[in-house]
């Protein structure tokens, strides 16, 4: 017995993609545009302060053993007035008030200070 097969003409791979662009791409339908419901006007917020980033210098110095140990005296004064302090924060103190100074007073606080030799010091001598 011989069966006869119906034979359906293929669809080329151009007609499939296009046959399945159609299927996949619905049209949506527009939706009327509606308009926002009226807000009531916000109060602007306070500006919001930026706290500045400063760029921060490690650096290392010589300084006498008494004058160290007044640093340390200083440090344990704030502590003691209930406000820690590293001695940075006291150098950095000391900076902006030598700062505020005018001219003379400031030449005569830097001239009260004796001038050290630069560089670090011998091990004998840091024992001292």
């Amino acid at each position: 017995m011989a069966t006869t097969q119906k034979t359906t003409p293929r669809k080329s791979m151009a007609a499939k993609k296009a046959a399945a662009k159609k299927v996949t791409a619905k049209k949506v339908p527009a939706k009327a545009p509606t308009k926002p419901a009226a807000k009531p006007a916000a109060p602007k917020p306070a500006p919001v302060e930026v706290k500045v980033k400063h760029k921060l210098v490690r650096d290392s110095f010589t300084i006498p053993k008494a004058e160290y140990v007044v640093l340390e005296g200083l440090k344990q004064r704030a502590a003691d007035l209930r406000r820690p302090t590293k001695k940075s924060e006291l150098i950095r103190a000391g900076i902006a008030t030598l700062k505020k100074l005018g001219d003379t007073e400031f030449l005569a606080a830097v001239n009260g200070v004796p001038s050290l030799k630069t560089g670090r010091p011998k091990l004998a001598e840091a024992k001292k």
